[in-house]
């Protein structure tokens, strides 16, 4: 008699990161449950394996029952849930923290077998940034109701869904001018699919738990990372790098700007909480964990980035060939022999 497929359930699956972890189990073979609030905007997974495979099925990270019964019966467990950014009551606190202890204490309770958790580099018990201290806060929460998860620390993550090129290349749409706060902070951006294999190693036993930090094979400051952007895009910005009290107080306009909209606007340009992040390092520390332990060697940025932001070129996928077309003015022509 064949044996059963095993189960996985991933917490926030259709996500940025949490669908490349969906596709990649369901090539493993295994059952994976992707828990979302919104199941019918999830149904884009179904794809991923056989017909019944991959399945949205409802769950709220704020609520007990839902996040137990969205784990009853698997052998894995994923949290890919977090925020950046609050928006009514999914705010630092509810998904950074008291979240992530909670899908933790339900899979213990659920006698689950392994636990990967995704967390963000930065996250600091002494932060001044609310976003990384309650993700410090969540690891801790996380630990203390399941010792042996694998927690994963990512960089800034690029990928074609990704909500940092996309969203400078986005910007330079709109005038001659990209203004960054914090340009010569260093980041070590990471290739989303690399996040979703070392999630993998975890949710197949293969490596030990404990906490990874994730960067991409080379560091560079913000500044540094725009201008590649532009020359990939093939278009000519004026970069100006604001300084940080510049940042806050944008922040503070655009905050007010969403509340006293009442939610018409949403602030997703720069808050007061990422200028406090964009003051520290991104980069992997000295002596932590890594891709390496993992057996992973990192995709650089080279290699990827220009396979999704070629959309924002003067001329779109059809740029190569208009350059070449332009490239044609002034060669004979058959007219000339």
């Amino acid at each position: 008699m064949s044996q059963s497929p095993k189960v996985v359930t991933i917490f926030g699956g259709s996500g940025f990161v949490g669908r490349y972890i969906a596709r990649r189990m369901a090539k493993e073979g295994w059952r994976v449950r992707v828990a979302v609030r919104r199941p019918n905007e999830a149904v884009f997974v179904r794809p991923y394996g056989v017909v019944g495979q991959v399945e949205p099925i409802l769950a709220n990270v704020r609520d007990d029952a839902s996040v137990r019964a969205a784990i009853a019966g698997a052998d894995v467990v994923v949290n890919c849930v977090s925020t950046l950014q609050e928006s009514g009551k999914q705010t630092f606190e509810a998904l950074n923290d008291a979240g992530a202890g909670r899908v933790a204490m339900m899979a213990a309770k659920e006698g689950v077998g392994r636990l990967v958790h995704i967390s963000a580099l930065g996250a600091d018990l002494d932060s001044d940034s609310d976003s990384a201290r309650t993700k410090a806060e969540g690891e801790q929460a996380v630990l203390a109701a399941f010792p042996s998860a694998m927690i994963l620390r990512p960089s800034v993550i690029f990928g074609n869904e990704d909500q940092f090129f996309n969203r400078f290349a986005e910007m330079t749409k709109f005038g001659p001018v990209l203004p960054l706060v914090g340009g010569e902070t260093l980041f070590q951006p990471v290739f989303v699919d690399d996040v979703a294999q070392a999630a993998c190693e975890g949710i197949l036993g293969n490596s030990a738990g404990g906490i990874y930090e994730l960067g991409g094979p080379e560091a560079a400051s913000l500044n540094d990372l725009m201008h590649r952007m532009l020359h990939v895009i093939r278009r000519r910005r004026l970069v100006v790098n604001l300084p940080f009290f510049a940042g806050t107080l944008m922040g503070k306009a655009l905050g007010l700007a969403q509340t006293l909209s009442l939610g018409l606007f949403t602030n997703t340009i720069l808050t007061t909480d990422q200028v406090k992040q964009l003051r520290v390092y991104n980069v992997v520390s000295e002596g932590a964990k890594t891709f390496a332990d993992l057996g992973i060697s990192p995709t650089g940025i080279d290699a990827v980035v220009e396979s999704y932001l070629y959309q924002y070129r003067q001329y779109g996928q059809y740029a190569e060939l208009t350059e070449s077309a332009k490239n044609l003015k002034g060669s004979p022509t058959t007219s000339d022999f």
